[in-house]
């Protein structure tokens, strides 16, 4: 099902929200500037919410004011910072977990180690009205993968994530943001809803743009990436 470039949702994607000293891929956003990032949609009239539900108001005509927050990986740092803060303000976001990692760390990357939520936070924080999607089994390039493996990582991660939050598990997103024609039909025919991706090379509802925000994304700089990206769809946020 593609989307129309008139419909294009505006999807913020974060990673961690965590004290640091060393951030090489700048994946880790302080709590003040996330603090103040929410403050700012706040104060925008926006209102932060999962890709579940900004799709589902986006097909009833009511997606007006909206804006789907997303983080990938599923770092622990999701269920004791975000979403405490998140209920305050009356959001909710898409957590995308790593379902092979569960418990573990980010083994995959090559920057500094950090814990990913366990089974009981997963749960915790889908029982406040967080939405719990799948990044995969184990955060691989999807286009890299054969077609067992790619079937294993699309199917096996659902499975395992329905299992420990007793919830349907509708979203995908593609590791590293990489995927070419095969991944996105692939996710699609494996019965998701939509599939998140970064770059906007070839939108559509398995293929997701997003807009990063970083640290160093202070209110004019938000400002700037609202302002390209109501231009760019010709949508109103």
């Amino acid at each position: 099902m593609t989307v129309g470039i008139a419909t294009m949702p505006f999807v913020l994607m974060y990673h961690s929200v965590d004290t640091y000293e060393h951030d090489p891929h700048l994946i880790t956003v302080s709590p003040d500037r996330f603090d103040r990032q929410m403050r700012w949609l706040q104060a925008r009239g926006l209102r932060g919410v999962s890709v579940r539900e900004l799709l589902d108001a986006q097909a009833a005509g009511s997606a007006r004011g909206l804006v789907a927050l997303t983080f990938d990986d599923g770092y622990a740092d999701f269920a004791t910072r975000v979403t405490p803060l998140l209920v305050r303000y009356g959001f909710t976001a898409t957590v995308f977990m790593v379902a092979g990692h569960v418990a573990g760390r980010n083994e995959w990357d090559d920057g500094p180690r950090k814990p990913l939520m366990d089974h009981q936070q997963l749960r915790a924080v889908a029982d406040v009205g967080m939405e719990v999607a799948s990044h995969g089994l184990r955060h691989r390039r999807l286009p890299d993968l054969t077609e067992s493996e790619l079937h294993e990582e699309l199917h096996g991660s659902r499975d395992a994530l329905e299992r420990m939050v007793d919830r349907p598990v509708r979203g995908f997103a593609y590791p590293y943001g990489v995927l070419t024609a095969r991944e996105a039909e692939a996710v699609e025919k494996a019965g998701y809803d939509y599939g998140c991706a970064i770059w906007d090379e070839h939108p559509c509802r398995h293929a997701l743009a997003r807009t990063y925000v970083g640290e160093r994304d202070h209110r004019l700089r938000l400002t700037a990436k609202a302002l390209r990206h109501r231009l760019r769809w010709r949508t109103r946020i």
